[in-house]
């Protein structure tokens, strides 16, 4: 465990990666505006909150950025009266020393967690030694407990394979790993190797939260939750509260909106938040040199895969408003 930490052992349940808006200006400056009200519906649909993970576009923010991100949804988090809402920085960088300096700077600022990517620029030179050796340097300097963060696809190929998770799962300071390779056979190991307090799995994907939990995962980070939070809330409450059949029935009706949105690549997964949330148009565009999502074919196709659940999704937000204002009425 850090030291320095509130959490003995990484959160189970349904945590967001959430996106980042941009201005529609020559330097793309965050749109803060927007930024808030989306970080206002995940903290309040959701267990967790990742900021500036691959779905955020981390490769293409500041050290500055990163840190104010964390501070706006900490600042959102306890005006919702949740202060301690677990805060998850997501981390990339090319050397170990600026991981370092994210994490620190994502700790000064409220964050509870950093989930690394190992460096991947010189990717034929990361061994798997060499990729022990990194995660134990940052595991042993964190101020943060670690997430691994497994995307073979994002780094050239670089495995975390079970082996490694078995010697990694042992370090103090790292708590879990995020699965986004797929393997229900990696979350099995972990769970037959560790206890969920001692280092757990996530799915990184929502197309086999059911399988992953059965398979021992403890939650997922997808970002399927920018759009379907309380789908994917719904499908983790079912499950753990032994309604199995009913967890399938609406994990199956949600494969195909993953489908939509997986396929429509960070522009398009930003472009469906703002249409499912109506938020600016002028918001929608990643950093350059991301290619804009213009291709109407592509928007009409995954707009129709997701319409079906939209209207189960509008109906849990409603359903947790009615919620909200009964508890509100009923303390007072």
């Amino acid at each position: 465990m850090s030291p320095t930490s509130r959490f003995s052992s990484y959160p189970p349940g349904i945590h967001g990666p959430s996106i980042t808006f941009f201005q529609d200006t020559v330097q793309q400056e965050v749109d803060w505006e927007t930024q808030e009200k989306h970080f206002e519906f995940m903290i309040k649909h959701l267990h967790g909150i990742v900021l500036t993970g691959s779905s955020g576009e981390n490769a293409t923010l500041s050290i500055e950025e990163k840190s104010q991100m964390v501070r706006k949804a900490r600042e959102v988090a306890t005006r919702l009266g949740k202060p301690d809402f677990p805060i998850t920085l997501g981390v990339m960088a090319g050397c170990t020393r600026d991981i370092l300096a994210q994490i620190e700077a994502g700790h000064q600022n409220g964050a509870d967690f950093a989930l690394v990517l190992v460096p991947a620029v010189f990717h034929w030179s990361m061994t798997n030694d060499a990729v022990l050796d990194f995660f134990k340097e940052v595991g042993d300097r964190s101020p943060l407990p670690i997430i691994i963060y497994n995307f073979p696809n994002l780094l050239s190929g670089i495995d975390v394979d079970p082996f490694m998770l078995e010697e990694l799962g042992r370090h103090p300071n790292i708590y879990a790993v995020k699965l986004t390779c797929g393997s229900v056979g990696k979350a099995t190991r972990v769970a037959a190797q560790f206890e969920p307090s001692q280092f757990t799995s996530v799915s990184g994907m929502s197309d086999w939260l059911v399988a992953a939990l059965a398979a021992g995962s403890s939650g997922c980070i997808s970002g399927v939750a920018n759009i379907f939070p309380n789908v994917m809330m719904e499908i983790y409450r079912l499950y753990t509260t032994g309604h199995m059949q009913e967890a399938v029935a609406l994990q199956k009706k949600l494969v195909m909106p993953e489908l939509g949105i997986a396929t429509s690549d960070v522009s398009g997964m930003k472009w469906l938040t703002a249409w499912a949330r109506g938020y600016p148009e002028t918001s929608v565009h990643c950093r350059r040199p991301i290619p804009r999502f213009v291709d109407q074919a592509k928007k009409d196709r995954a707009q129709g895969l997701l319409k079906p659940l939209l209207a189960v999704e509008e109906e849990y937000i409603k359903k947790a408003a009615q919620a909200s204002t009964s508890k509100q009425t009923n303390g007072n």
